[in-house]
């Protein structure tokens, strides 16, 4: 029995969980950072960027270059990091919003991009309208999942405990926080590409109505 009762919100990541990872934005983004911070470190890119992978501690660049580097100046970096164009490639997804708007409960954005870039990525793939509340890199402060602080300043707001919603995410710690905090989760894993992982996961997004009783 996969279906799971008392879910009252879902809560989803945004970038290579509402699109595919074939589409490589995020790729892009990864790159652009290597340069942002080799620059701003004055060391080479690779150094710079394996450094900061060595930080696993932080959900996000940012994060680790505000508590460790000195690192103030968050427009700049999102500027650089989110330039306009980068989601050019990206294409509208007509069957995704049939299916987020088949299902009958509330719906959220729980992303460590900023608010801006995740309007454009919704507008994009044509699902803007769908989803009560964006919780960005803004609204948690400048901290990223899989921070517990991250999960609990979102499900404040939405006024629901971790049980009641189910989250989704392409990253296994993600997911393993919020279900450490009694949430339920689920990993899409659209390439089955992570290895063990504590949640079930998913290869596609659709997978999900059979968690929350709907007809897969």
């Amino acid at each position: 029995m996969l279906y799971w009762g008392m879910i009252k919100y879902l809560i989803f990541d945004l970038d290579n969980t509402l699109y595919s990872s074939r589409h490589g934005l995020e790729l892009g983004v990864a790159e652009r950072l290597k340069a942002f911070c080799g620059e701003f470190l004055g060391i080479p890119e690779e150094e710079a960027w394996q450094e900061r992978k060595a930080a696993k501690q932080y959900g996000t660049c940012l994060e680790w270059l505000m508590a460790e580097k000195g690192f103030t100046d968050v427009e700049a970096y999102i500027a650089a990091a989110h330039p306009k164009g980068e989601a050019d490639r990206l294409p509208r997804d007509t069957d995704l919003r049939i299916f987020l708007s088949d299902i009958r409960l509330p719906k959220a954005i729980l992303t460590n991009s900023p608010k801006e870039h995740a309007d454009l990525i919704l507008d994009k793939l044509s699902i803007a309208g769908l989803f009560s509340h964006i919780f960005d890199i803004r609204s948690s402060g400048f901290m990223g999942k899989p921070r517990p602080e991250v999960f609990r300043n979102a499900l404040d707001v939405l006024e629901i405990e971790a049980k009641e919603a189910l989250f989704v995410d392409d990253l296994p710690s993600n997911v393993e926080a919020f279900a450490g905090m009694g949430g339920k989760a689920l990993l899409f894993d659209e390439n089955g590409v992570h290895g063990e992982c504590s949640v079930r996961r998913i290869r596609k997004l659709t997978e999900i109505r059979k968690f929350i009783g709907l007809r897969a």
